[in-house]
């Protein structure tokens, strides 16, 4: 007898970074269904952006992971670059 299990792992992170409009409209165009996991990015009012992953089992929510916060973590360093 085997039983299936739709456990989804999800994780949530707040950033409240410098220019949040343009570390959104820079991640935005990057989110997509990527097999075993998805990700969508809201800005709140406040200038608050939710990242938002899920994953069907633990190794997938971890590359998701670590994709997505590297294009969080890259975008705000290419402002540090680029705007004075």
């Amino acid at each position: 007898m085997s039983s299936e299990t739709s456990d989804v792992h999800e994780a949530v992170f707040r950033f409240m970074p410098d220019e949040p409009r343009l570390i959104y409209a820079a991640v935005l165009p990057e989110l997509e269904d990527i097999g075993r996991s998805s990700a969508s990015l809201s800005l709140d009012e406040d200038g608050c952006l939710t990242l938002s992953i899920t994953g069907e089992d633990v190794p997938a929510l971890r590359a998701a992971l670590n994709t997505y916060l590297r294009l969080v973590m890259i975008a705000e360093e290419m402002q540090e670059v680029i705007l004075p």
